[in-house]
């Protein structure tokens, strides 16, 4: 499989940058991730129940099974910093718990150091390993904010990443 050149957002991504990535080029773990725009709106919503599940099917498309993550990941990072700061957004610790599950994810590595000949056929998964670890670490700038916040979840989450990132 070829990889799409993934077109990474800035540091300062907000949801009006959602339009900005071509989201039907880039592959999640079901196929296109046509459909993670509408899973980032779902959890900005307000809704709590909606957000809720908007994380959850975040999960299974980007970081599936809490470790492997896809060409999609690396791009959908800074939408999810962007949305652990907003105070409206209902879910924010399981935000950070979902970044901080990317920024541990060394699946292809792992498996390509104990056998290089991985390397040929998985470059491209570890790349996006790789490049969805840097986002999160580029954004990390958020945590003393969040590390400020009067709720407790989060700020334990926020400390969680910030052991892993720093």
């Amino acid at each position: 499989m070829t990889s799409t050149p993934v077109r990474e957002c800035g540091p300062a991504a907000t949801l009006h940058d959602v339009g900005r990535v071509p989201w039907h080029d880039l592959r999640d773990a079901t196929g296109s991730a046509a459909a993670i725009p509408l899973l980032l709106a779902a959890i900005a919503s307000g809704d709590d129940a909606a957000a809720r599940t908007g994380v959850d099917r975040l999960r299974h498309r980007i970081c599936q099974y809490g470790f492997v993550v896809v060409e999609a990941t690396p791009v959908t990072v800074p939408f999810l910093w962007h949305l652990a700061q907003r105070p409206q957004v209902t879910c924010r610790s399981q935000l950070l718990g979902l970044l901080r599950s990317i920024a541990g994810a060394r699946q292809w590595e792992t498996v390509a150091a104990a056998s290089p000949k991985v390397r040929r056929h998985h470059d491209d998964h570890i790349g996006w390993e790789s490049a969805a670890r840097r986002a999160v670490r580029d954004h990390g700038g958020a945590i003393p904010r969040l590390l400020a916040d009067r709720d407790a979840d989060l700020v334990r989450a926020a400390e969680e990443l910030a052991c892993l990132i720093f």
